[in-house]
């Protein structure tokens, strides 16, 4: 794995979030609202909601107030009540703050369990692999695990493969990879350092 370790290190040597955000219930909220959509269009939206209202603010609104900041996101009657639902939630709770508790944080609406391993990696750096669509394809791709593997199955058979405290980097580096070089269409093959890949392989 040392090889893996070496390329990928070349490749996306200085890997991070590339969601902005300044305090911790940013983040949450803005890896919530990224499902199905890119990172670059959830920065312009949270700059907007994040420089109007703080969570305090937030868990005093109704989904309809922020509705049209949230919806070029899609899904924007859902991710709008997600985002009031959880500022009520954490203000009521946690005075506001994200606390370092997977179970709380999976009930959350919204938090699933790759959500989850995102912010306890990147807040309290929290040894955890979040598997998201560029993880599950790059991994497939250079034969890690099975193709048939569930997004569960992906995760467990990386931090089986992989010792903990590589776990944080590593996946920042395989999103990275895959966002940028190892696309879903039209790899950038010439690119990549990894010569045993199925995608090589049909050139």
């Amino acid at each position: 794995m040392n090889d893996l370790y070496e390329k990928l290190d070349k490749m996306v040597p200085n890997p991070r979030c590339e969601l902005n955000y300044k305090k911790d219930y940013e983040l949450l909220i803005a890896v919530v609202l990224s499902a199905q959509c890119t990172d670059k269009r959830v920065n312009k939206q949270t700059e907007i909601l994040f420089d109007k209202y703080d969570i305090f603010a937030l868990s005093k609104l109704n989904p309809e107030d922020i509705f049209e900041i949230i919806r070029p996101l899609g899904s924007g009657t859902k991710k709008s009540s997600y985002v009031i639902e959880i500022a009520k939630k954490l203000v009521s709770d946690y005075n506001g703050k994200v606390p370092n508790n997977r179970e709380y944080l999976e009930g959350l609406p919204g938090v699933g369990r790759k959500t989850c391993n995102v912010l306890l990696s990147e807040l309290f750096d929290v040894p955890a692999i979040a598997v998201d669509t560029h993880v599950e394809r790059v991994t497939k791709r250079l034969g890690l695990v099975e193709e048939s593997a569930s997004v569960l199955e992906v995760e467990e058979k990386l931090m089986d493969i992989f010792p903990k405290d590589k776990w944080g980097k590593l996946h920042k580096q395989l999103v990275l990879f895959g966002r940028y070089t190892c696309l879903a269409k039209n790899p950038k093959c010439k690119e990549c350092l990894f010569t045993k890949c199925p995608s090589r392989d049909e050139e």
